[in-house]
């Protein structure tokens, strides 16, 4: 283990495997954190979403609200129908227009997770919260491209006032920063005036917020964490990819590249489901071949570093 200093970022060493184990696996308590990402954390503000936010009691919080209502196959079974519906609709979709593949994925994606994160159900075409979403997952992305913003290599620069030349990236910060507070804002008060209304559907954030009394920390955590949860699974273009979308592009992939599988698969469907309705996810125990196929789709196409 080694430690040096780069243009005043310290930096540690470890070169062993036993090391690493030993001090980020047996003590991460003490010696594990995400990493502080000047730009996109402390300046446009992502790191009050799950993925950049560091260990401590707001975190542990986030997984708590998380766990309570989409933490077990008995929680998130009542969202099923959800994933059933905006399936059929991204079907129909791709029959109708199949060039637009790449489009229907990234749609489905936020629509189903818009309704379980917020009951809000999205418009087929030009959806205001999907566009919104959209636009700030791209932000995030090239906020986050390592050695874009010389801000997080020296990490001074944050104090540069915004007028300082030079200084162009404090103000696309401040337009970026104001994207994001719209993302988690707008459908949060969207969920708080569907339950004044009484007609709120069962969703993440109605969930936590109905019949309780939240004060302003709590719905601090509530917003910020159903934000971290929709905002995993959109789209990060430029160049970025994200579990959901990226495995489904992966399927597509894997089912060009190998029709005798898809054939294989196809006969499994047919044989256990017939042709006269859609699988369901009721279906899914009864059909092994095609459950080892979507695993093996996420082994096959790995869309993030996993160590």
């Amino acid at each position: 283990m080694c430690f040096i200093t780069v243009i005043g970022q310290p930096i540690i060493i470890l070169n062993s495997a036993e090391s690493a184990k030993e001090l980020l696996e047996k003590k991460s308590s003490n010696y594990s954190d995400r990493p502080v990402m000047q730009f996109g954390g402390n300046l446009v503000g992502w790191k009050n979403t799950l993925v950049l936010l560091p260990y401590g009691d707001r975190f542990r919080r986030y997984r708590r609200l998380a766990h309570g209502i989409i933490g077990s196959h008995a929680s998130i079974k009542q969202f099923s129908y959800i994933e059933e519906v905006e399936t059929h609709k991204f079907l129909r979709r791709v029959l109708e227009n199949p060039a637009d593949l790449a489009k229907h994925v990234r749609h489905t994606a936020g629509a189903i997770i818009m309704r379980i994160t917020h009951g809000y159900e999205a418009q087929e075409h030009n959806d205001p919260f999907v566009q919104l979403a959209d636009k700030a997952m791209e932000q995030f992305s090239l906020a986050m491209t390592p050695g874009s913003h010389l801000v997080d290599v020296l990490p001074f620069l944050r104090y540069v006032p915004i007028w300082f030349p030079g200084a162009g990236f404090k103000r696309k910060a401040k337009e970026w920063a104001a994207t994001l507070v719209e993302l988690v804002d707008r459908p949060f008060n969207f969920v708080k005036r569907e339950l004044a209304a009484g007609r709120a559907p069962v969703s993440f954030t109605s969930s936590l917020l109905e019949g309780q009394k939240v004060d302003a920390e709590d719905e601090f955590d509530i917003k910020w964490s159903a934000a971290s949860l929709y905002a995993g699974t959109l789209k990060l273009s430029k160049g970025g990819a994200d579990t959901t979308v990226s495995s489904i592009y992966s399927f597509f992939l894997a089912m060009t590249l190998h029709p005798e599988v898809m054939k294989k698969a196809q006969a499994e469907i047919d044989s256990v489901v017939g042709n006269d309705r859609l699988p369901t996810l009721e279906d899914r125990q009864h059909l092994p071949y095609l459950d080892a196929l979507t695993k093996e789709v996420l082994r096959w196409n790995v869309v993030a570093p996993i160590g």
